[in-house]
């Protein structure tokens, strides 16, 4: 193994070690927020896995320590486990995650942990059986309960993801809190993100309002904001006098964490540390922002000097805000950029 002490900083100073690499477009959700009128399986020109491989040693070497495999659904590349194995066994020291809406997750869960997974993101944005159908157009509750049990058996590391949606679950933050906390999981709120991929007929909630629903029932603080990550963590103290109820009668809440995920606030993007590939190649410096860098021949080729000059380049390119602030939709798929 080749080893380097160069490191990527950005024009900001901002220290880059984290790469999500999106696997696919493909998925087998049509979320509200996210796809919902997307053809039922989009033709793409995927990069083999092994020679995605190749560049995310590249990376490794000039530091990366973190790398989250997103989609799409990451699970529907049938190779995934084979690919996980290929990053430990070049660097076991580096954090490998895994973003997924859970659906086949039972069935890969132990053979993702054994290859060297750590932690896995589920999507769940509802206990409702019913509203699960309304976001995503599947019947998939039980499946992604039943997977979170097996991730949760085999040892992996769980988080939850909700983003909160006016009139559809925005009434479920609090119950999604208490499972999150029967189960030991930390779990993060995500203000929806406006992009023109979404509907048209869906309003999301600020961070400010979602605190305010758990304030109803929960007193908490603001801890120091995540290291290098997205969220605002808060820690809950207790419960509101005269507010117990069966989901928290036997659980000491002291302590349990929760994030919010705002990108809408102007320092979130302060102390971004991360990149993102696609499935077909392209080097995104910002979720929110249309400059991009095409690495796709580079790595089919196996350059690797010119896979070195494409990660350089994005990291100079990388900008110092998202347009989020802007109130202007993202013409970029988040199902291509992995979210």
């Amino acid at each position: 193994m080749q080893k380097s002490n160069n490191t990527l900083i950005d024009s900001f100073g901002r220290k880059i070690d984290y790469i999500r690499i999106s696997v696919t477009k493909n998925c087998n959700f049509r979320c509200k927020y996210c796809m919902p009128n997307t053809p039922e399986i989009i033709e793409e020109d995927l990069i083999p896995l092994p020679k995605m491989l190749e560049f995310l040693k590249i990376s490794m070497d000039f530091g990366v320590k973190k790398i989250r495999i997103t989609g799409g659904e990451p699970l529907l590349r049938k190779d995934l486990p084979t690919f996980i194995k290929g990053i430990y066994n070049y660097k076991n020291d580096v954090e490998v995650s895994l973003t997924t809406n859970a659906f086949l997750l039972k069935k890969y869960a132990k053979e993702l942990k054994d290859a060297g997974l750590k932690r896995i993101n589920v999507s769940l944005d509802s206990l409702d059986s019913k509203k699960i159908i309304i976001i995503s157009k599947k019947d998939a509750l039980q499946n992604v309960l039943d997977s979170i049990k097996e991730a949760k058996s085999v040892g992996l590391g769980i988080k939850l993801n909700m983003v909160p949606l006016k009139n559809i679950n925005d009434n479920e933050i609090i119950s999604l809190l208490e499972f999150a906390l029967q189960n030991g999981f930390l779990i993060r709120y995500i203000e929806y993100m406006n992009n023109i991929f979404a509907s048209s007929q869906i309003q999301g909630l600020r961070g400010e309002e979602i605190l305010k629903i758990i304030s109803q029932k929960y007193n908490f603080k603001m801890l120091q904001k995540e290291n290098f990550g997205p969220a605002k963590l808060y820690e809950i103290n207790s419960i509101k006098e005269g507010l117990l109820s069966n989901a928290t009668n036997n659980l000491d809440v002291k302590k349990f964490t929760f994030g919010i995920i705002a990108p809408h606030n102007d320092d979130f993007c302060t102390s971004c540390n991360r990149i993102r590939l696609t499935s077909d190649g392209i080097i995104c410096p910002c979720l929110y922002f249309e400059d991009a860098v095409d690495i796709s021949q580079a790595i089919r080729n196996g350059d690797r000097e010119e896979m070195i000059n494409g990660l350089l380049d994005s990291i100079k390119n990388k900008p110092e805000k998202n347009k989020w602030q802007e109130n202007i939709q993202s013409s970029r798929a988040f199902y291509h950029t992995g979210g």
